[in-house]
């Protein structure tokens, strides 16, 4: 493919599950490809290719209330700097409108130099935090929670309705819904790191607590997307050994059409990864 070919936008299926998982697996991201699935199966997809071979992604997935989610935008290494991403995100933007949805996302820094052009609007900001080496695994302070007990208070945190993503995360093989003191928080796993979130809580220590009680019944590396704003909560992060990889930016492009009642401690990661 030339570089000043227009690229050809196809409608991706669940067949393209491993080639998606390539892609995000190339870019370091935490996805799986039962991650990729959900997307394929329950939102649209959109890819570029270069013959046989799927060079770029964008995915929009749609949730209540006229709001869809923006995610999976990828590009191969080798097929950056023309203009893929923007193209599949304005499939996305396109498809999003003429079905009256506001679309929301979570950007890299430098996804977000991408999208502010486009017309997106910064609105929270979000840290990724990694454990490498949590402690010896003892015995959990805490307890299992119920799915509805989990969807209930991302719906008041979020403003979103996201049922039917959260059971599908939280009936995975290894993933569990655990609460303590008033703070519940989804643990599930990821391609090279267990994930943390969302995490809802009624102040900073009780956060912290739960985190804590997480860290010490698991053996290995731990993610969690924070928000920046929770400032007591990063502080008490960092100082047990929790490193900060990178920030980033959730955006919304459109009408704000819902509003969370709460702020969340962490979120879940950015496109779910």
């Amino acid at each position: 493919m030339a570089v000043t070919d227009a690229p050809h936008i196809v409608r991706l299926g669940v067949d393209d599950a491993i080639a998606g998982l390539a892609l995000s697996t190339e870019a370091h991201w935490n996805q799986t490809e039962e991650d990729w699935r959900i997307f394929l199966r329950d939102g649209i997809v959109f890819g570029i290719r270069d013959g046989m071979r799927l060079v770029a992604t964008a995915a929009l997935l749609p949730y209540s209330g006229n709001n869809a989610w923006i995610s999976m935008v990828l590009v191969s290494g080798t097929h950056r700097r023309r203009g893929f991403a923007t193209h599949l995100v304005d499939a996305c933007l396109e498809t999003a409108r003429q079905n009256g949805l506001t679309s929301w996302l979570d950007a890299t820094p430098d996804g977000a130099a991408v999208y502010g052009p486009l017309g997106f609007t910064p609105t929270l900001q979000l840290r990724r935090l990694k454990l490498a080496k949590p402690a010896p695994a003892k015995t959990p302070q805490s307890s299992f929670a119920t799915i509805e007990a989990l969807r209930a208070r991302d719906l008041r945190a979020t403003g979103f309705d996201r049922t039917a993503l959260l059971e599908a995360f939280a009936q995975r093989s290894g993933s569990r819904i655990v609460g303590a003191n008033g703070a519940i928080a989804l643990v599930r796993d990821g391609r090279t790191a267990r994930h943390v979130g969302p995490l809802l809580a009624d102040d900073a220590p009780a956060a912290l607590g739960l985190v804590d009680a997480i860290v010490r019944s698991e053996t290995g590396p731990l993610l969690l997307d924070a928000v920046a704003s929770q400032a007591a909560f990063l502080e008490g992060l960092t100082a047990s050994g929790w490193t900060i990889e990178r920030p980033f930016q959730r955006m919304r492009f459109g009408p704000a059409t819902t509003a969370g009642e709460e702020m969340p401690f962490a979120v879940a990661g950015p496109e779910f990864g």
